[in-house]
Order: C-alpha cells, then structure tokens, then sequence
C-alpha cells in the first residue's frame, strides 16, 4: 500500500499521521511539500493537523491555495481516497473540496481530550470496518471545530448520508451544528474529521479504534489489533 501525507508550513500532526500509517501499512509515506504540483500513484492521501500558515486569515485559508492541493483535488477527482484531519478537515472545506466551514469552538477555548463518535454512515469505503451506529472513542485538539453549513447544504448532506461521524454521548467538543464530526463529498472518496483517529491506532495508544478508518480507506480487512 502507498499513501501519501501533505506537508504544509505550521502542521504539527505530520509526524504522528506518518507514524500511524508506517505501523498500518508497514510502509511509511511519501511526503508531499505545498510546492509540490505532481502526486506519485498511492492509494490515499492524508492533510494531516496542526496550524497551517499559522490559522491566518482563517484556518486552512492560505494552505488551501499551495500548488500542491490543487494536485489534491485533481487526484480526489480520479477517486483516490483523500483524508483530511483536524486542520485538514478546514483546509478541504476552504479548498472546495468538501462543503461546510470550521468556526471558532462554541467555548470560545482550545479542546484537548477525547470524545464519542458515532458512525452514522458504515457504508463508506473509510467506515467499512465498523458497525452501523457504533459508538468509538477518539481523541481531539482544536479551537475551530464547531462546522457550520446552510439549511440547503445541511439538508442535502443529510439525504445524500454523507454525515459519516457525529460526536456521540453529549460529547460535542465545540458546538458542531447537528453533532457533525466528519463527512464525506458526494463521490464518497473524500473524508473531512475533527477528530484525530491517527492518535488511536496501537495498544500503545490506549485503543485502537481509529484504526478501522485507514484499514478501510486502503481497502484492508480490519486488523486483529483494531
């Protein structure tokens, strides 16, 4: 299995997102930097977390318009598996890759701890390994994660079931309308989350149930471990 991780200025997460996916795949990723305007052939591509640019503007603003996530789109176009965490969930919104926007959380504060995902839509190629309606736990870290989108965006995500996780148990971090955690576009081969299922993904983590989303993404069954 190939994957790829982005590398834009301000990130923090690259380094945990390569770690998960060498211990997944036993392989560990290319990484791609913002300058970057080709992508080799992998089977997933990863915008890992952080403050990219520094959240300037607004988060994921300026990472949006780096040459290489026009390469991203393109490549998400042709079906490959895209998924974008935390600040890669605000950069695939601000690129128009996903609809919605992340806001300043509710608190108005930084979170950092874990919370409840609900899986709302196991038929995805990403949910593929869970169960309808169960409930995983996965930690989070941001201070603009409370997505917003219109009463017709909100509405079309809904009927099409492209709301894929929503915060479970009254564990909403940030105020996200309707509890929504993560979603995918209309093709299905893109992911935008909140929350990092990449700090979940060996025993050593404490839980292994972030796992299943990459297992899933590259077409594996699900893992002993997970």
């Amino acid at each position: 299995m190939n994957t790829a991780v982005i590398l834009l200025p301000g990130l923090n997460r690259d380094r945990d997102m390569i770690a998960a996916l060498t211990a997944i795949t036993g392989k560990a990723p290319l990484t791609v930097w913002q300058t970057e305007t080709t992508l080799p052939d992998v089977d997933l591509v990863v915008v890992p977390g952080g403050f990219s640019f520094g959240d300037y503007l607004r988060c994921g603003a300026i990472a949006a318009r780096a040459p290489v996530m026009r390469v991203v789109a393109e490549v998400a176009a042709k079906g490959v598996p895209v998924l974008g965490v935390c600040n890669g969930f605000q950069i695939l919104c601000e690129a128009g890759l996903l609809p919605g926007a992340l806001m300043r959380n509710n608190s108005l504060r930084f979170v950092c701890r874990d919370v409840k995902l609900e899986v709302v839509n196991a038929a995805t190629r990403f949910t593929a390994n869970y169960r309808q309606g169960q409930v995983i736990r996965c930690p989070v870290a941001h201070h603009d994660g409370n997505y917003f989108a219109d009463a017709i965006t909100l509405a079309r995500l809904e009927g099409e079931n492209r709301v894929v996780f929503r915060y479970a148990e009254g564990t909403n971090p940030n105020g996200a309308i309707r509890d929504i955690a993560g979603i995918v576009n209309d093709a299905g081969n893109v992911l935008g989350m909140m929350p990092h299922p990449e700090n979940l993904v060996e025993p050593e983590h404490g839980g292994t149930d972030g796992r299943a989303i990459f297992e899933g993404a590259l077409g594996m069954t699900a893992s002993a471990a997970a």
